[in-house]
């Protein structure tokens, strides 16, 4: 979990004016003194919350280390943004002001309104929705789809991050459970199922497990799950560390591709599931080759590729006419955990955030499953954790 530092004074600074103005508010009001005291003593405990959070080593401390500041640092949020929230709708009802009028009537109690309903909003992203799983399911054709493979069902999931469970196993017993009532044909997925470390995998190992499907899981890997946001003493408790999560998901009787290709059969047809390493936009490492993957990349087999980032098939495979990878999987965005009426700030960072795309010039598709997990701060507003169940068409 990155905290830069721009923007990090730029939010502190705008959290400092916003107490400065509704402290203002609050003495000129009725409770005067004594609800500026009392707002004193709360705000100065919200910034004792967020300067122990961002003191805390996040890099070099435990999984529950990086819990306890998710949760401080997210708390710390659902206060100030609900600040800001009442502040400037308070601004907005002074304009009048400005022009020797009066202030709009009730703008004080619709900022009032609106900042505990950002609040409670925020609450019950981290409370309700985040465990509130959502089966989005969709039908994909393609003229190279042998017919054997004709109603062929794929579910994905993605980005686990099962760190931010900790010990609780109950939110991912009942994604298996919803996955396996489905009956899927293959389960895949696509990347980052820790957070950081591989020890975070541990207690989850029998649930995620129980996953059935006749021809078994599939993974990949996706960019935390490599160690890079970890401090390790040696290059070679970090090279342990991957190995150690390589090591679980096989124990899990998952099959993880690292820049292989697995190929499912159906009597004298095959279809193949290439799977590469991380490969994505900056400051994402490259760990990825999908020639390496697939040396006959333009054959006329029937492909399926996992790429942890949507930007592998945008950068790469989109307009690639060398490339007959007819369907990609991805996950990575979460669609930034926040969606609301089919909108999410993700698409600010990622044309392809959630959904499925294609390439009206060509015969690639991608779908962007965005995720189940959460990271960074523990809540989806919107956005619920998701299963996609693909089945696959022959297209005449």
């Amino acid at each position: 979990m990155r905290v830069p530092p721009t923007p990090l004074l730029i939010a502190l600074i705008l959290c400092l004016l916003c107490d400065w103005y509704i402290f203002r508010c609050i003495r000129s009001g009725k409770s005067g003194g004594f609800g500026s005291k009392v707002y004193i003593a709360f705000s100065t405990l919200c910034y004792c919350m967020l300067g122990v959070a961002l003191m805390l080593p996040r890099r070099d401390g435990d999984n529950a280390m990086l819990l306890s500041v998710m949760w401080m640092l997210f708390s710390f949020a659902t206060v100030y943004l609900s600040k800001v929230i009442y502040v400037v709708i308070d601004l907005i009802g002074r304009i009048p002001q400005l022009f020797r009028c009066k202030r709009m009537s009730y703008s004080r109690i619709i900022a009032g309104v609106m900042s505990v309903i950002v609040f409670l909003l925020m609450w019950w992203g981290a409370l309700v929705n985040r465990f509130s799983i959502d089966t989005v399911r969709l039908d994909f054709s393609d003229p190279s789809l042998p017919q054997s493979f004709d109603g062929y069902k794929i579910a994905q999931i993605s980005d686990l991050h099962v760190g931010t469970f900790g010990d609780n196993t109950a939110f991912l017993s009942r994604l298996v459970d919803s996955i396996n009532v489905l009956k899927p044909d293959l389960v895949v997925f696509t990347g980052d199922i820790v957070n950081t470390r591989s020890d975070e995998l541990l207690p989850h190992v029998n649930t995620l497990s129980q996953l059935k499907a006749p021809d078994g899981v599939i993974s990949i890997l996706g960019n935390h799950d490599y160690g890079d946001y970890a401090n390790w003493p040696s290059m070679s408790d970090k090279n342990r560390n991957l190995e150690d999560l390589k090591m679980m998901q096989r124990n899990m009787g998952w099959r993880l591709l690292c820049n292989e290709t697995a190929y499912i059969k159906r009597g004298g047809d095959s279809i193949a599931i290439i799977g590469v390493e991380n490969i994505g936009d900056p400051p994402f490492h490259i760990y990825g080759s999908l020639d390496k993957a697939y040396s006959s990349l333009n054959d006329t087999l029937f492909k399926v590729l996992l790429s942890h980032n949507p930007a592998h098939w945008r950068d790469s495979i989109r307009s690639n006419d060398q490339i007959n990878i007819p369907l990609t999987l991805s996950g990575h965005t979460h669609a930034m955990q926040m969606e609301l009426a089919g909108v999410s700030p993700a698409a600010l960072r990622y044309k392809e955030w959630g959904g499925l795309y294609f390439d009206p010039d060509s015969t690639h598709s991608l779908y962007v499953n965005i995720g189940a997990g959460t990271v960074g701060f523990p809540a989806r507003i919107g956005a619920k954790p998701e299963i996609t169940l693909i089945k696959l068409r022959k297209r005449l």
